[in-house]
């Protein structure tokens, strides 16, 4: 059962019996871009499956281009505040849809209320997020979950006292059984929607096992109404493992699936390359199939036949499938690329 509340983020409903959200975080300073090139990669994230996308807003600077942003993305823009109450303010006066503090370190707590007062009045959400990295000051052997819990829901106390509800809350640790724990702790103890992630889980490769692991056990306990994976990395593989944990989970349907061969001494096609060159054009298509990317006799005939689309090296030919059916014998991986992208699209 995912949560009893629901917040309201743009269009985007989070919480109650909706899909789970997918969300990234952009990785450089705001005004250091070209919005326009960010709008385009957004668009494409989008259509990759994410749902939302953070922002660290940290000084004034960032005004106008981030205005841009918010303006012109198909997806709900998150605004990242930490320290300065002022830039949460004029985060959401120049269009985020959500704020994100911690209330901790904003500092006095009438800061906190005309953050939350103008949210309120402007119809936005906030994120309460809380990491153990970044608690009140405590002693060496109090349990940090507890006092992690404990102060979000005395933020949330403090958030209904002045008449606001439109609430996401996220509790995370580097530290897997910390972030399990405080997630169902917190479950046990409120209906807010919860967002689940293991923060600064590593490369691509550790954070997919260490996310995999927390959020897949969470998830699949009910708990948990929008995730990110945190990698130190592309923020495109950071939608894509989100989107793969749901669909393994049977949380999430549709989208492109790839299968493809991990390639071996038997070869005689680049699969790897060829994935390479075409997964992004791939992944930003909306449809609902797989097409798998072979690379000998072996194995890859069988997934040609299983899949809607494929592509298979044999010899010094690559053949290209449609729905098990062999529809051209080429010889570059040109050929089959141009081949692959127009029977998907008569598709």
């Amino acid at each position: 059962m995912n949560s009893k509340l629901k917040a309201i983020v743009r269009n985007t409903v989070i919480g109650g019996n909706e899909p789970i959200k997918v969300q990234t975080m952009y990785d450089d300073k705001i005004s250091d871009i070209n919005p326009e090139i960010v709008v385009g990669k957004i668009n494409d994230l989008s259509l990759m499956g994410c749902d939302l996308i953070r922002f660290s807003y940290v000084s004034s600077m960032d005004g106008e281009n981030f205005r841009y942003i918010t303006s012109h993305s198909p997806i709900p823009v998150v605004a990242d505040i930490h320290f300065d109450y002022r830039l949460a303010l004029e985060a959401m006066d120049n269009g985020a849809d959500k704020i994100r503090i911690n209330p901790g370190n904003i500092g006095d707590k009438w800061k906190t209320k005309m953050v939350v007062e103008k949210a309120r009045d402007m119809g936005k959400a906030i994120r309460i997020g809380l990491n153990t990295g970044s608690l009140p000051k405590h002693g060496k052997n109090d349990d940090v979950v507890e006092l992690m819990v404990n102060t979000a829901l005395e933020y949330i106390s403090d958030f209904e006292a002045w008449n606001f509800n439109n609430i996401v809350v996220s509790l995370k640790s580097s530290d897997i059984d910390n972030t399990m724990r405080a997630a169902r702790l917190f479950n046990e103890k409120s209906g807010y929607p919860f967002h689940l992630g293991v923060t600064e889980a590593g490369n691509a490769i550790t954070s997919a096992v260490r996310s995999t692991w927390a959020l897949g056990n969470l998830l699949k306990e009910g708990i948990g109404d929008t995730i990110r994976v945190s990698i130190n990395g592309s923020i495109e593989d950071e939608v894509l493992c989100a989107n793969e944990i749901l669909r393994t989970l049977g949380l999430k349907k549709g989208g492109v699936r790839i299968v493809a061969c991990p390639r071996c001494g038997r070869h005689t096609f680049d699969s790897h390359g060829f994935l390479n060159e075409i997964q992004h054009r791939l992944l930003t298509l909306n449809k609902d199939i797989t097409v798998a990317v072979m690379g000998c006799s072996v194995n890859g005939p069988g997934e040609a036949h299983g899949a809607d689309f494929a592509v298979c090296g044999n010899g010094r030919k690559i053949f290209v499938y449609s729905h098990g059916s062999l529809v051209s014998s080429l010889s570059s991986k040109e050929e089959a690329e141009k081949e692959l992208f127009r029977l998907i699209e008569e598709e």
